[in-house]
């Protein structure tokens, strides 16, 4: 077992009465996309900005690559970078020149400095709007001079916080194409998102916040098989078949129309098998198969923003899915 790069055990935080934490525990493995997905005032960047060492947690403990997050802020900040929600790039000073104010900040040196920034320049398509200024910039090259900022030191761990809110879906693409290629080379990256899209193209492993706390955690297919919805539509090439195979699968609802059937399936490799198992010892063949699971709008739904008969938000048992097989 390897250190996990971010790992936290009963964090907390409140302002005055209002609970925003209430016992979060996160393990991040080192080189592996972790989201956290959930509503707003889930407590997303209240979790990021207390690993990041801008906000001091009430209770539990954080750590970010074997530093605690108030004992050793120092510790943190020297392997960590932050993206947060707004452009965080001086609109007076050219690409080129936020990057080297950013470099100078880090104490890079006058040689170190100017050779990371071209580095950075080229790996973020930004060589030829360099020198430009930043009113001409879209909002993609905003966004993606901020992630070159924030990687100007060469962090081990990344803090992602909604990086992508407000771009078109091409830049959108762009920002997702370099955060897979900075995980490709070890850095550990954590998002948070509100983009279900997102969570589900990047994370390993996606944890959701819901009321300060973490109801779930687990692989993105692996969530997808909490939620109910998951089937198996067969479509045969007669009604005769379709007759017989409606008899066998009685838990089945059944398409006249399209000479088919819908069984509730749970996604799984044996669920499938068995299914085609009985049709098989039945001599009925399936003219065309196709698998429908649950994707992320429904976990988010079935998991978040529950309420009780008194109006309360119903807390959920976190739903941990470590070490489960797919």
């Amino acid at each position: 077992m390897t250190t996990p790069a971010i790992e936290t055990h009963g964090l907390r935080k409140s302002y005055g009465d209002k609970t925003v934490l209430d016992g979060i525990d996160l393990s991040v493995g080192a080189g592996t996309v972790t989201a956290l997905l959930g509503p707003n005032g889930a407590g997303k960047t209240t979790t990021v900005h207390i690993l990041s060492t801008l906000v001091r947690p009430d209770g539990g403990t954080a750590l970010v690559n074997g530093c605690d997050v108030v004992r050793d802020p120092g510790g943190v900040r020297a392997v960590i970078g932050l993206t947060g929600q707004f452009s965080a790039v001086d609109g007076l000073l050219t690409g080129e020149e936020n990057l080297l104010l950013m470099a100078r900040l880090r104490h890079l040196g006058a040689k170190r400095s100017k050779a990371r920034v071209t580095e950075l320049l080229e790996q973020f398509d930004l060589v030829e709007a360099a020198r430009k200024p930043l009113a001409t910039y879209s909002g993609g090259m905003r966004r993606r001079l901020d992630l070159a900022m924030t990687l100007v030191a060469t962090p081990s761990v990344i803090f992602l916080d909604e990086p992508t809110t407000g771009l078109d879906p091409r830049s959108r693409h762009t920002m997702w194409d370099i955060v897979r290629s900075l995980v490709a080379e070890g850095t550990t990256v954590l998002l948070t998102t509100q983009q279900l899209e997102e969570a589900d193209e990047l994370a390993d492993r996606i944890a959701v916040l819901d009321g300060g706390r973490i109801v779930a955690d687990g692989t993105p297919d692996e969530l997808k098989r909490l939620v109910p919805g998951g089937h198996l539509r067969l479509r045969f090439a007669d009604a005769a078949t379709l007759d017989g195979a409606s008899r066998l699968l009685d838990e089945s609802a059944r398409d006249d129309a399209g000479l088919a059937l819908t069984v509730p399936s749970d996604g799984g490799v044996g669920t499938l098998r068995a299914v085609l198992d009985r049709l098989d010892a039945a001599k009925l063949e399936v003219d065309d198969l196709s698998i429908h699971t649950p994707d992320l709008d429904d976990v988010f739904f079935a998991l978040t923003g529950k309420k009780d008969q008194n109006g309360k938000k119903d807390q959920p048992d976190r739903v941990d899915m470590k070490g489960t097989e797919p």
